[in-house]
């Protein structure tokens, strides 16, 4: 691992950073000791760095084999849960790569990694002497931990495999690894505060379900993709639980609300008017369909359509707002170009681009869906 960091070795790698890897793997490595494979892993960490969690482009650092990588969270998502968490112990019980951990830990003194993985914590361990930031080191099965361990933890955060022993995704909490479920009473006692972080394909009705210390959820995304899904438990059975939707790099608001709102909440219907919106996908993910026609005095087109209607425009809501008009099928021209939407309707954009002979770009939306009297076109006005 050190001699990935001989200067000769970090020139060669950041030489080739736009270079075709599958063409360098084919070659044979210049340095001695050193395979092209672990250059190439170097070149690939680096690549997903600059977009995922740029604070790791210095010298010095070494990024683990892609899967990892792959799996970590961005350095966007994990700066916002730091921003909900604070105290005098953080331990993460799933370091991995440790860009959750680095972040989440920033308003805490004392930081304890573990991971059972021995080359990958080594990994964390040079990065974060590089970084200059201070944590045990604890090479540990986390099941193993938790049966020997007598502390008590402000925050125990862990983010638990979600692929099976055959590499398939899987989603239940008891599937995971570890077994949420058999370990949430001895992650109870060990913490003020347990923070899981879940595939954004979760269910969350499941998740209230199964789990009844949560008093938060969170549903993260970033430029309108659904990131994660992240959950708050504390030692005592809440009564409520608040749900908060986030748009990561979007004007978007923060859409905050109780579970078990939308069952009390009644939209109201109407045909399109002056301004039409669509939801985020957080908003979206979290099934309020009726709730954020409720709160914003909006009208719903349509019980499958989720998209709203007003004559004068709602500032703050948290998706897209457009200006437009109900346009005649046979008024539209062929070879003009929209961004084609297909919501609630049978044909899909691709479908739709070829019916109406249309060009995918420009500033302009078509969208292609129903009201409750039937199929309907809207074009930007």
């Amino acid at each position: 691992m050190v001699k990935i960091l001989d200067q000769n070795i970090q020139d060669y790698i950041n030489a080739n950073l736009n270079t075709d890897l599958h063409t360098l793997l084919l070659k044979k490595s210049p340095f001695p000791g050193v395979s092209m494979h672990e250059i190439v892993q170097q070149i690939k960490g680096k690549q997903v760095a600059q977009k995922k969690f740029p604070f790791l482009l210095k010298q010095g650092i070494i990024f683990p084999p892609q899967l990892n990588v792959e799996q970590s969270s961005s350095e966007k998502t994990a700066q916002y849960k730091s921003r909900l968490l604070e105290g005098e112990k953080f331990i993460d019980l799933t370091t991995g790569f440790g860009i959750d951990a680095y972040h989440l830990s920033e308003n805490f003194k004392e930081i304890t990694l573990i991971e059972q993985n021995p080359d990958l914590l080594e990994i964390v361990r040079n990065n974060w002497n590089v970084l200059g930031k201070k944590a045990t080191f604890v090479n540990q099965k986390l099941e193993d931990f938790l049966e020997e361990n007598k502390e008590v933890f402000d925050v125990i955060y862990l983010d638990p495999a979600r692929r099976d022993s055959n590499k398939n995704k899987v989603f239940l909490l008891e599937d995971l690894s570890p077994d949420i479920l058999a370990i949430q009473q001895r992650l109870l006692s060990s913490a003020q505060k347990v923070v899981i972080k879940l595939s954004p394909l979760i269910d969350l009705k499941y998740l209230v379900s199964v789990l009844p210390n949560i008093f938060r959820i969170d549903i993260i995304a970033v430029k309108n993709d659904v990131k994660e899904v992240v959950v708050f438990l504390s030692g005592q059975k809440n009564d409520t639980i608040s749900c908060h939707c986030v748009n990561l790099e979007s004007d978007d608001p923060v859409f905050e609300f109780t579970v078990g709102d939308e069952e009390n909440a009644h939209a109201e219907y109407g045909e399109p008017e002056k301004y039409i919106y669509i939801p985020n996908n957080a908003i979206l993910k979290a099934g309020i369909f009726n709730l954020i026609s409720y709160k914003n005095g909006l009208k719903k087109l349509h019980p499958n359509t989720h998209i709203y209607t007003s004559d004068s425009q709602i500032n703050d809501f948290p998706g897209r707002v457009f200006e437009m008009e109900i346009v005649d099928a046979k008024k539209i021209q062929k070879k003009s170009q929209y961004n084609i939407i297909s919501k609630n309707y049978p044909l899909k954009p691709e479908e739709i681009k070829k019916k109406y002979s249309l060009k995918d770009g420009s500033e302009k939306y078509i969208i292609f869906t129903q009201s409750k009297k039937g199929k309907i076109i809207l074009k930007s006005v």
